[in-house]
């Protein structure tokens, strides 16, 4: 199983990008009231958003990728796995973004690389 790690971690990787993309693209969009009138200025806004278009594409690709993963590795180890998208994009709001990451948040985020690293241990 170890020898899909890269594969996997690509998923995962493409997913956190897509978030990071996203993210982006609803900072231009700015923040916006939930309302039935509101419903498609903000679907056109962000259907025409070159960062949402490009987040979707992220995650349309990181499930095919997913897809492959899960005909390949058993799911007990692929699925965990998927936690190093919180730690990356823990750090890409941090570094992106100028986000608190105070020190429970570092200390969640080396906790979740610890059971990322026991895991990969199993395969």
């Amino acid at each position: 199983m170890n020898k899909y790690i890269p594969l996997i971690l690509f998923g995962v990787l493409l997913n956190a990008c897509a978030q990071i993309v996203l993210k982006q693209g609803m900072r231009s969009i700015g923040i916006f009231s939930f309302s039935v009138e509101n419903f498609f200025p903000i679907l056109a806004r962000a259907g025409m958003n070159p960062f949402i278009i490009a987040g979707l594409a992220c995650y349309v690709l990181s499930v095919f990728i997913w897809l492959m993963v899960l005909s390949r590795v058993e799911v007990t180890f692929a699925y965990p796995l998927l936690s190093i998208g919180y730690v990356v994009t823990a750090f890409a709001g941090y570094l992106f973004f100028d986000e608190n990451m105070g020190y429970l948040r570092w200390a969640g985020v080396l906790i979740i690389c610890l059971g990322v690293y026991l895991i990969t241990r199993t395969g």
